[in-house]
């Protein structure tokens, strides 16, 4: 199946086309709207038969009774027509936060990264439900007070168009005048979403380093940058709303004036018979409800602005091409066009040819590295911190594309895989042992298509050490991680393990697997890890040389190069950045251990 390219098209017409598939309400809607529009339009007209009917003394009875239905008809039309519209927007509201929860999720980390998920949050929560007003003004309430408000003067100019030029040069005056105020409003609510997406991004880290903030006792120091953000999204907020806030008074002052002149004018106009009692009157109701739809067409161009600010902020999003959407160079078809193919059985686990990647500086990361990972065994990463061995896992599971050279797993670049397939071949524990939000289960199981039996969950738990402590969790297995309920780091750490343990990938990927376990679990990792490299490749990035000693080939980096490689005895005999790296953890313990 080919990635769909990206989203071009203008946030305003994306939406209203997403409204649209929906046809049932929103033409339900429209049909009951254009019903309220028509009997609030007929009304005065049967007012003006009902004066008639007393001034010839004849019974207005039917014309009250239709009067009365077509008041009744209008309103349950609106409130109905309301409704479908409410339903429509809210499943659009629904859609467009599941595409920008899809499309965030597959997006390339370092664009999430350079988003920041405070803001890819506010994209899916505040920034989705501002454009409920493109849908609520922009479908029909908009094109329904610009239908009565036209087609009320073309009555109005019926009845008597003398008094209707009146009308419309009043109007035209206040026109002018909301024009001044409400210029602008759409910088303000632009300027009011980006604040609120800056305040969910600080908020969102915030929590995420809270044990770090109590422990500083930094709570003032940061709420007062929240704050900051807060602050600047009321200023915005409040700019917006001075500029709305004259709107309707204007309206109001311009159908007083109005209503002068009408009455000034309808002597004359009486007295030369050009326009009766009656019709005088339709005209007068007519004028009183022109100034509702007048002040919702400017009304709602305002509201119109902060949606399609929205929008604009949500389609930034969602033009951004996703993982699958990358190519290797501009004519290169995208990673989800590539055919699948099957592994080279004879080709080694990981291959990295003269690889070059920059983290957008000038200073590669990784610079020219070159080493190979048999398809049997444990292959060790070690150097420095800042060497480069994290950003080379990362260059493994395609997270990241090299600059220049090549990464090759089971003998394909991994350009040339799909990304699915890539990442089949492939299990991955980061050094942060991330688990998601769920239960246990859910957390083992993750990414398996069929799920399995307790009894396999268990036994994988007990090669971690876990059995006993997920035995105890209130649920069990279907115990909820992540808040009342949680692991410690440690456990969490052996529990993201257990979930690579499941994987049937070939190759196997670990950063920093021992960095929080206790010497009795780390014995335990590595009883693990050998029973996993008997049949797969184990790339592993460690510090502890406990953890490395015991690996069959160990690749020395710093810089983002390749030093030296080998086993531990034959590098601990002619590597000296390798010796000085068993020394230094050396001279650690033994500080310890003295202390």
């Amino acid at each position: 199946m080919t990635a769909a390219p990206p989203l071009t098209v203008p946030p305003r017409l994306r939406v209203l086309r997403q409204v649209l598939q929906d046809r049932v309400n929103t033409v339900t809607a429209v049909l009951l709207a254009l019903l309220a529009t028509g009997a609030t339009l007929t009304v005065p007209l049967v007012v003006r038969r009902v004066v008639e009917d007393i001034a010839a003394h004849r019974s207005p009875a039917g014309a009250v009774l239709l009067m009365t239905v077509l008041a009744t008809t209008g309103a349950i039309a609106a409130a109905l027509s309301a409704f479908c519209l409410a339903r429509a927007g809210e499943r659009t509201v629904l859609t467009v936060r599941q595409r920008i929860a899809a499309h965030a999720l597959r997006l390339p980390l370092p664009e999430a990264r350079r988003a920041g998920a405070g803001e890819l949050v506010a994209r899916a929560t505040s920034d989705s439900a501002q454009l409920r007003s493109v849908i609520d003004i922009g479908v029909t309430q908009l094109p329904m007070a610009c239908l009565t408000a036209v087609a009320t003067l073309v009555v109005m100019g019926f009845l008597d168009w003398v008094l209707l030029l009146v009308v419309v040069g009043t109007f035209s005056a206040a026109a002018l005048a909301i024009g001044v105020f409400v210029r602008g409003v759409r910088h303000s609510t632009a300027a009011q979403q980006a604040a609120l997406g800056d305040l969910a991004q600080r908020f969102t880290t915030a929590l995420g380093a809270l044990p770090t903030i109590k422990a500083y006792r930094a709570e003032a120091q940061v709420t007062a940058g929240i704050a900051g953000c807060a602050e600047t999204a009321a200023t915005a907020a409040v700019a917006a709303a001075r500029r709305q806030a004259f709107v309707t008074p204007i309206m109001g002052l311009g159908q007083q004036f109005a209503l002068i002149g009408v009455v000034m004018g309808s002597g004359v106009r009486l007295a030369s018979g050009a326009i009766d009692v009656a019709g005088f009157a339709a005209f007068l109701l007519y004028l009183l409800q022109l100034v509702a739809p007048l002040t919702l067409v400017a009304n709602g161009f305002a509201r119109l602005q902060l949606g399609l600010a929205a929008g604009a902020r949500i389609e930034q999003v969602l033009a951004t091409p996703t993982e699958d959407q990358r190519t290797a160079t501009a004519d290169a078809p995208a990673r989800s066009a590539l055919p699948v193919a099957a592994p080279d059985p004879g080709a080694r686990a990981v291959e990295f040819d003269r690889v070059v990647f920059r983290h957008g500086t000038e200073r590669p990361a990784v610079d020219g590295l070159s080493f190979t990972v048999p398809r049997r065994g444990v292959t060790a990463l070690v150097g420095p911190s800042g060497a480069g061995k994290t950003t080379a896992l990362d260059l493994v599971e395609g997270f990241l594309l090299p600059d220049s050279g090549s990464v090759r797993v089971l003998g394909r670049d991994t350009m040339r895989w799909p990304l699915d397939r890539l990442r089949t071949q492939v299990a991955y524990l980061d050094q942060t042992f991330a688990l998601i939000e769920g239960t246990v289960r859910e957390n083992l199981e993750l990414g398996r298509e069929t799920p399995l039996g307790d009894a396999a969950l268990r036994d994988v738990l007990a090669s971690v050490g876990l059995d006993r402590v997920v035995a105890e969790l209130p649920l069990g297995l279907d115990t909820v991680l992540g808040r009342g309920d949680d692991l410690s780091g440690g456990q969490r750490q052996r529990l993201a393990l257990a979930r690579t343990l499941l994987s049937d990938a070939s190759v196997v990927l670990l950063d920093e697997p021992t960095s929080q376990l206790d010497s009795v679990n780390e014995s335990r990792l590595r009883d693990t890890v050998e029973r996993l490299a008997r049949d797969r490749a184990v790339l592993m990035v460690a510090h502890r040389i406990s953890t490395v000693r015991g690996a069959d080939h160990i690749v020395v980096i710093d810089e983002g190069r390749r030093l030296d490689s080998g086993t531990h005895d034959e590098l601990l005999e002619r590597c000296v950045p390798y010796q000085e790296l068993v020394r230094g953890q050396a001279t650690t313990v033994g500080a310890g251990a003295g202390g």
